[in-house]
């Protein structure tokens, strides 16, 4: 690879946000199957999100609303959470909310809200109190409910009548947000919920009060004041979250629930359903409830003695009034309808997409590092709507679906006959991929080698694994393996593998994450690169490193302090060190109550390992991380000093979670280089 592509790679990555940036996303189908709405920006470097239509009958894609501005004004502590847990580096239109009929649509831009009429393209700005969070429209168009400074409020779409639904009683209280675990831990990033009929909702009031206080500063501006935020580490307080049904004029009926923890809420058609978990995990149940009285019934319950999954998109329900859920039944993640299985063994569900009528639309695998879009009714049984190998997603609505592709070979987004543009970049590396089955697991792994590499070539390798159970890397989709390619390019052979634990496999291949699983992590990484180098002698094995952000940070981390026999260098960015210091809902679901049994917490901490160190390592860490807060890496890198083990320190004043939008890949290169020379 050329000097100038070794510079411009890693800063053209930042600025496509990954090359993501030009691609359309977030549709919505109106009712008739006729037209969709979605967002995209004008282009692959172009960071302001767009909100447009196109027609199933053709003519060109309409620009709805064009929220572009000279510069936005600086989020809110709230909408920058909000962006935080959906990961969300885009500006402009972040999140909109159509009607039933997919005719007037509400959204927010720069903090202010908007309300658009999709057949005119008339755009109307709401005077709103601003700064605007999680503005959403109601069914029948007539009114937004959004929230402000933690306060529910209601407006009319016509700008009319802007009032207060719901108003906290004291400091830590709001209404209509979604509290840090659900957003970070449960996929809810919802608070509150229109009723079909559109006269009343149902609202979640979080109380932070119990939580503990945390401190974020900013070394690069020391005359900015520390930020004061609630975060609920393993075994202490969570927020208190209750269920309210208000009517618009402000009466509220108060939700029966047992469990701890408010999961999802779904208000359709045929009434309210709340789902709930208890505080272990290992009971989810579905409730029936009664909004004129708050009484609920449970319809559906979950127990696991490990954890019950929460599986994205159900409940849900047909028109005919039959409950979508899942059921796990041996290695199966089944869909249910009505109680009863309708997909085979072997077919892992992923999420519920859609219910369009009695047709259910879900993602679902059988092969691991695919996953495919089905669809189950009572008049056509099961149907598979995808078969090229890659990872495939969408929605539907009044019979068309939007069917999103990403392979090996490329991406599409089709609605019916039409193809929707994508204006994004096209990465100027194009990854090389061969998909594997590693070790007696047959862990799926993926293999890239420099795009002008020649058998018999010494390489050394990098291993590039998340490992965790939030996502899969392994996957027959292209866009995963660009910055995996660029390393392989710089002269690695890059080995990226899904060990036990990662999703799309199955329950039992799932709860394998279950208790301290550090040491089996590592071991599965060992499995994958001894495997491939059976395969491939070529590979230099006195020469191997490891890089990971997040859950693969800890994981690199994990590496070169237990098996540094095998691994000689790590990168590791945003790293889980200290395992009492993560939220609740996710560690409690994996290593138990701290409170009852700390053990596992103090086997699976990187910092009892600290004076193990003798290899290389980097630790990247941003400095206004509210997930994996940075006290991780200080603490991990005050234990190495104290135990005299020199290692790299990156701080990334003003960064979050989220990589940012910089050059993070030369240092870490350059890091790898040095520690892994001949």
């Amino acid at each position: 690879m050329t000097g100038g592509m070794l510079v411009d790679f890693p800063r053209l990555v930042g600025r496509t946000q990954g090359f993501s940036l030009g691609r359309p996303r977030r549709f919505t189908v109106g009712p008739e199957g006729r037209r969709v709405l979605f967002l995209r920006s004008l282009g692959g470097e172009d960071p302001v999100l767009r909100l447009w239509s196109a027609d199933l009958d053709g003519g060109e894609e309409r620009l709805l609303a064009d929220p572009a501005t000279p510069g936005e004004k600086a989020l809110s502590a709230q909408e920058r959470a909000r962006r935080e847990r959906a990961r969300d580096r885009s500006s402009g239109i972040s999140a909109y909310s159509a009607d039933r009929a997919v005719r007037r649509v509400a959204f927010t831009a720069d903090q202010q809200l908007f309300v658009v009429d999709v057949d005119s393209g008339h755009v109307a700005p709401l005077p709103a109190k601003a700064p605007v969070e999680d503005a959403t429209i109601s069914p029948d168009g007539t009114t937004v409910a959004y929230v402000h400074d933690g306060e529910l409020r209601l407006i009319g779409a016509d700008g009319q009548g802007d009032r207060a639904l719901a108003t906290p009683e004291k400091d830590d209280v709001t209404y209509g947000l979604a509290e840090h675990v659900a957003g970070e831990s449960m996929e809810r990033m919802r608070g509150f919920w229109w009723a079909p009929s559109g006269d009343r909702l149902a609202v979640a009031r979080v109380d932070n009060e119990p939580v503990e206080i945390w401190y974020l500063s900013d070394p690069a501006n020391p005359q900015e004041p520390p930020t004061a935020q609630r975060y609920p580490r393993a075994g202490t307080a969570n927020a208190v979250v209750t269920l309210h049904v208000y009517d618009l004029a402000g009466q509220r009926v108060d939700v029966e629930a047992e469990y701890e923890y408010l999961v999802d809420v779904v208000w359709d058609g045929h009434g309210l359903l709340a789902v709930t978990q208890n505080r272990p995990q290992t009971v989810l149940r579905v409730l029936d409830v009664d909004p004129g009285t708050g009484a609920t019934s449970t319809i559906a319950e979950a127990v696991d003695d490990a954890w019950t999954q929460i599986v994205p998109g159900v409940p849900r329900r047909t028109d005919s009034g039959s409950l979508v859920w899942t059921e796990d039944r041996g290695d199966t993640r089944h869909l249910t309808v009505a109680g009863e299985p309708v997909t085979p063994a072997g077919l892992q569900v992923a999420e519920v997409l859609s219910v369009d009528g009695d047709t259910v639309l879900f993602a679902a695998a059988d092969e691991p590092t695919e996953l495919h879009l089905w669809t189950w009714s009572t008049a056509d049984g099961l149907r598979q709507l995808t078969t090229a190998a890659g990872v495939h997603t969408g929605v539907r609505a009044g019979g068309a679906t939007v069917v999103v592709s990403d392979r090996l070979d490329g991406s599409s987004v089709r609605f019916g006959t039409r193809t929707i543009a994508d204006l994004s970049v096209s990465s100027p590396v194009v990854p090389k991929v061969s998909l594997l089955r590693a070790g007696k697991r047959e862990l799926r792994t993926a293999v890239l080698f420099p795009a002008v590499w020649q058998r018999g070539e010494r390489l050394p390798v990098l291993m590039d694994p998340y490992g965790g159970t939030a996502m899969q890397r392994a996957v027959a989709h292209r866009g995963s393996y660009y910055v995996s390619q660029w390393f392989a390019d710089q002269g690695f052979a890059v080995i990226v593998a899904d060990g036990r634990g990662t999703p799309g496999r199955g329950p039992r291949w799932e709860k394998e994450a279950y208790g301290d699983n550090s040491d089996m992590l590592v071991e599965d990484q060992v499995e994958a690169l001894r495997t491939v180098a059976a395969l491939y002698p070529e590979l230099d094995l006195s020469r191997v490193g490891i890089r990971g952000w997040s859950a693969g940070g800890t994981l690199a981390a994990l590496a070169v302090l237990r098996r540094p026999d095998v691994f000689h260098a790590a990168v590791a960015g945003a790293p889980v060190t200290d395992e009492f210091l993560y939220d609740t809902h996710w560690q409690e679901r994996y290593l138990g109550d701290p409170r009852a049994d700390p053990t596992p917490y103090e086997n699976a901490s990187v910092l009892r390992d600290a004076a193990k160190l003798e290899r290389p390592l980097m630790l990247i860490h941003g400095l206004a991380d509210d997930n994996v807060y940075p006290v991780h890496t200080m603490r991990f890198s005050a234990a190495l000093l104290a135990a005299g083990k020199p290692h790299t320190v990156l701080p990334l004043p003003g960064a979050s979670h989220m990589p940012p939008d910089v050059d993070l890949l030369t240092p870490q290169l350059r890091f790898l280089q040095e520690a892994l020379r001949s």
